[in-house]
């Protein structure tokens, strides 16, 4: 960053991205930031696509795509190590705007570790914590360090405000800036013939967890639906396990690239899928589903922090139990089976599902603007900040 700008008016940003949605977001931020100014000068860490847009990322990114209790006890040291380098680039040439993107627990860090020595640089989290969901006293902690909080979620500043978090505005999710792809249309033909789609889930433990219960409910399904077709969109970074886990399945699935994804979505009948951001992108494809998630004999320990009834995405915006969902032991073949041959179907469990899509596509679109575009103008608001509180 240093050697790459003078003292002049040039903005400089530095972006710490967590995990590969992160590293998506950071992307289109930088493109946003650039949009808007075209000399604007960004440092941090980030993954491929961040990469792609220009970034020279000080570490690799998979050295923060950690999740879970066990796997971030296990790369501690490392993560400490990271968490130091980190901080010291943030101080060794102060930007006018530091952004945190996810990586939850180590961006705090960064931010805590900034605001002690440099409390005049603005810090903006962009993605906000779950605290409407777990821990919510961290919305209150996060005022000391965080100035402004940038949701992608639409019901996250209300959450915030009431559980006295930083100021916070609802930007729109990414997933907004790819809604054209997700829409099913009359090209993608008569969906009553397409596939019923198993997603497993983008992390390597949640699809070891997933993978066998979804085959079971898959062999299932398969007795009572002749002919049904099965298929999987792999993510990449799961992709061998998802082929091991498979290859034991009695229903052999088609497996799916990144690429195919969104084309199945459109065409695709119903969904049986891990708790996460996919089932976001199936409810904006309109596509019916049942939502299941498992966690470790030790996170399960954890369950009494969580403070939501709901788990799955579309409800938690919906406000409304509409998608079916199954958590830990209630997460059977049986009962899943049971909740998804009704939705293979055309009748009132698939039209009330579909009636909630609509519900939630109107909320997620209420913010108008490109969400990236949203976020740079917040962004760069700080930054101008940031550099009057040095002249």
């Amino acid at each position: 960053m240093r050697a790459a700008r003078g003292r002049g008016a040039v903005t400089r940003v530095f972006v710490v991205a967590g995990e590969a949605s992160g590293d998506h977001l950071g992307a289109l931020l930088m493109r946003a930031l650039r949009a808007a100014e075209p000399d604007v000068v960004v440092a941090g860490v980030g993954g491929e696509e961040m990469t792609r847009e220009g970034l020279a990322s000080l570490f690799p990114l998979s050295d923060l795509a950690v999740m879970g209790l066990v796997p971030v006890l296990a790369r501690l040291p490392r993560l400490l190590a990271r968490l130091d380098e980190t901080t010291r680039a943030v101080l060794a040439d102060p930007p006018d705007c530091l952004v945190l993107i996810d990586a939850q627990d180590f961006t705090h860090r960064v931010a805590r570790g900034v605001r002690a020595r440099a409390p005049r640089i603005p810090i903006v989290r962009y993605v906000s914590p779950t605290v409407w969901a777990w821990r919510p006293w961290r919305a209150r902690t996060m005022r000391s360090s965080i100035d402004h909080v940038l949701a992608v979620l639409p019901f996250e500043p209300d959450a915030l405000a009431r559980l006295g978090g930083p100021p916070c505005d609802y930007v729109g999710h990414p997933l907004i800036e790819h809604i054209d792809a997700l829409a099913p249309s009359a090209r993608d033909g008569d969906r009553r013939d397409g596939p019923l789609l198993i997603l497993p889930g983008s992390r390597h433990a949640e699809a070891r967890r997933m993978m066998p219960v979804f085959g079971a409910t898959a062999a299932l399904l398969a007795r009572a639906h002749p002919g049904l077709d099965i298929a999987i969109p792999v993510a990449s970074n799961v992709e061998a396990a998802v082929k091991e886990e498979a290859s034991r399945w009695l229903v052999a699935p088609r497996l799916l690239s990144q690429d195919e994804k969104f084309a199945a979505f459109r065409a695709a009948r119903a969904a049986l899928v891990t708790s996460g951001a996919a089932t976001l992108e199936l409810a904006l494809a309109d596509v019916p589903m049942a939502v299941a998630y498992k966690v470790s004999p030790v996170e399960r320990l954890l369950k009494f922090l969580i403070t939501v009834d709901s788990f799955s995405l579309p409800n938690l915006i919906v406000g409304d139990r509409a998608v079916p969902e199954f958590f830990q032991g209630e997460a059977t073949p049986r009962a899943l089976a049971d909740a998804i041959g009704p939705l293979l179907v055309d009748g009132p469990a698939r039209a009330a599902q579909q009636a909630a899509f609509a519900t939630l596509r109107a909320k997620i679109l209420a913010g108008g603007a490109v969400p990236s575009a949203r976020a740079a103008e917040i962004v760069l608001r700080h930054a101008r900040r940031g550099q009057m509180s040095r002249r």
